[in-house]
């Protein structure tokens, strides 16, 4: 009786509140790509017909050929390739260099620091143009691959090293120590013991580099404007007209380049949430 005196109280449970909000959060994170993917399928006709058809009357997969034939696209998508991998290695090289110590030593000042790092992860990219252009104007970088390597690597340095200073600090210290005695130096216990726990964590810091650095736009359409040095970003908005949008094409070109970011999140799905969780459950 009082259980059924509860039910009528409390009809839904917390657990079904839940469940209700993440299948909400599902369905609001995937009904845009997969919109876009059906969008990337249809013709121009059938996308201004109305009322909407959400399936594609005549599946149009040459629009994925289109995309390579009125661009070159493929170029835009190695530009990417190497400027967001080049940049994501030596960004969480840097990054691991720095928060190791972050995390290990008692340095002086070690609040101010983070709060530096916090502080300059906040400073909008837009801020930086112009001072960026001139430097690279004058080291004569334009429409090259370092000019948004550099850019990428600083640009990501401020989140790459609070994520690894959190899940550095996460891992014990005796693991080191005990390392030492049995005589590795603390650069060995640093690569034999350190490092390899904290792999998920360097997974981590890399993807979500790499991710910015794939997705970046302004720094792209400025500092290299050379058709064949264009970026994915970039590259996808050339297909619009002055008088034209092709929906189709554009959408097929969106497909492509999110190709990468969902194969690595894949790949790397289970390193990635222990990469995050680590630092706040351990730490």
């Amino acid at each position: 009786m009082e259980a059924a005196e509860e039910l009528r109280k409390e009809p839904f449970s917390a657990k079904f509140w839940r469940s209700l909000g993440l299948i909400a959060l599902v369905l609001g994170g995937f009904f845009p790509l997969v919109w876009t993917i059906l969008t990337s399928l249809k013709s121009e006709t059938e996308l201004q017909t109305k009322p909407i058809t959400y399936l594609p009357h005549i599946w149009k997969w040459d629009n994925y050929v289109q995309v390579f034939q009125a661009k070159p696209f493929l170029n835009f998508f190695l530009n990417s390739l190497i400027t967001s991998s080049v940049s994501t290695i030596l960004c969480v090289i840097i990054a691991a260099m720095a928060a190791y110590p972050l995390a290990r030593l008692n340095i002086k000042n070690k609040g101010l620091i983070m709060s530096s790092v916090v502080v300059f992860s906040m400073i909008p990219v837009i801020a930086m143009m112009v001072p960026l252009y001139k430097i690279m104007t004058h080291f004569s970088l334009i429409n090259t691959y370092p000019a948004l390597i550099l850019p990428y690597t600083a640009l990501s340095l401020p989140v790459a090293i609070l994520t690894l200073t959190a899940f550095f600090t996460s891992i014990p210290s005796e693991l080191e120590s005990a390392a030492m005695v049995d005589g590795c130096s603390k650069v060995g216990a640093l690569r034999k013991i350190i490092l390899p726990l904290a792999l998920p964590g360097l997974v981590t810091a890399g993807i979500l580099v790499f991710v910015n650095s794939w997705n970046e736009f302004l720094l792209a359409l400025s500092l290299n404007t050379r058709l064949e040095m264009r970026t994915v970003s970039v590259g996808v908005t050339l297909y619009q007209g002055e008088f034209a949008f092709p929906f189709a094409l554009m959408s097929a070109a969106i497909t492509i380049a999110m190709i990468p970011i969902i194969i690595l999140i894949i790949v790397f799905q289970k390193r990635i949430v222990s990469g995050l969780t680590a630092g706040s459950v351990k730490g």
